[in-house]
């Protein structure tokens, strides 16, 4: 018993390698930031060993770090890894309010249409028909099915992006 302690004493650095090494490679797995913690807290303690400090202050620098990694650390982190998942849309939510070009009619249950490049099939959101060649802004995706409704114009624009004065679609010459 003697033996381990006093090797452990002297290459204690390697034991806490080992133990980063393992809960670095842990994490690359689960990917939770839970192991990456413990594994700052071996690099600590293997920090310890090479400045030999004692087996016992070793262990006790362990469990300090990875408590505050875990405690302090962690938690940030999380936030922020999980905030920018919320702001970035996936490839079907992108879709989500572009505008497509019906290739055929589309109806309530009926249609296709060029979106994105690529063609879909299509329905009306609110059932009624659409011609094809029309342009028709995508509201929803229902599976591999793209539910449209005709694009509506709220107020017509100049060219400059501004309302004309009185109204009209005219761009100012």
């Amino acid at each position: 018993m003697q033996e381990l302690y006093n090797w452990l004493v002297e290459y204690g650095w390697v034991l806490w390698l080992v133990l980063f090494l393992g809960f670095a490679a842990i994490e690359t797995l689960t990917l939770d930031l839970f192991f990456a913690m413990l594994s700052a807290g071996a690099l600590a303690a293997m920090l310890a060993a090479v400045l030999s400090a004692p087996l016992f202050l070793q262990v006790v620098v362990f469990c300090v770090v990875a408590l505050l990694m875990i405690v302090l650390v962690r938690p940030a982190a999380l936030k922020h890894l999980k905030a920018g998942s919320k702001d970035q849309r996936s490839n079907i939510e992108r879709l989500i309010g572009d505008t497509a070009v019906t290739l055929e009619p589309v109806g309530s249950r009926t249609g296709t249409v060029k979106l994105a490049g690529d063609t879909w099939t299509a329905r009306s959101g609110d059932g009624s028909l659409l011609p094809a060649g029309e342009q028709v802004a995508v509201t929803r995706i229902e599976g591999a099915t793209a539910v449209v409704e005709p694009l509506r114009t709220s107020q017509t624009r100049s060219t400059d992006g501004h309302p004309d004065e009185d109204g009209s679609a005219k761009g100012r010459q």
